[in-house]
């Protein structure tokens, strides 16, 4: 019994979820990129580009705006060879702001890995909010998001 418990839980890990992604297949147009290529010591050792929705922009770069409900900062994430981040992307890395003390436990963000083929693999993964939590105080976080543009 214990074996098809832990056999159907991996079955569902290997699935991903039934939630889709929180940014539209158009982001590239739309969003704006705050933080260029660069090797990421906290996402798999792999090389990330940050880009903020429309209505993430001025909160991410101004450091003192509220974020408001639905906002999307997405990390496209990079082989660790692409140091040009010019290939495929590999994954993303989303967080959508929530409506204030709706998730004190995910610091009113939720979390996606996304594959490259826009299926949603986890959410609220447990290391992103570990590692939120100790970024949230400016200078270097706000809000949850961990460094400077």
């Amino acid at each position: 019994m214990k074996a098809a418990v832990a056999l159907a839980a991996l079955g569902l890990l290997a699935c991903g979820t039934d939630e889709p992604p929180v940014f539209p297949t158009t982001y590239a147009s739309s969003y704006t990129e705050v933080r260029g290529c660069r090797h990421s010591l906290e996402h798999d050792l792999v090389n990330i580009r940050v880009l903020a929705a429309p209505d993430a922009l001025t909160p991410y770069t101004d450091r003192a705006t509220p974020f408001p409900a639905g906002a999307v900062v997405l990390k496209e994430q990079y082989a660790d060879d692409d140091t040009a981040c010019a290939g495929p992307i590999d994954t993303f890395t989303v967080m959508q702001k929530l409506a204030a003390g709706s998730s004190p436990s995910t610091l009113d963000w939720e979390w996606q890995k996304v594959d490259n083929k826009r299926n949603v693999v986890d959410i609220d993964r447990t290391r992103c909010v570990r590692c939120h939590t100790t970024c949230g105080v400016p200078p270097d976080g706000y809000d949850g998001t961990c460094t400077v543009p």
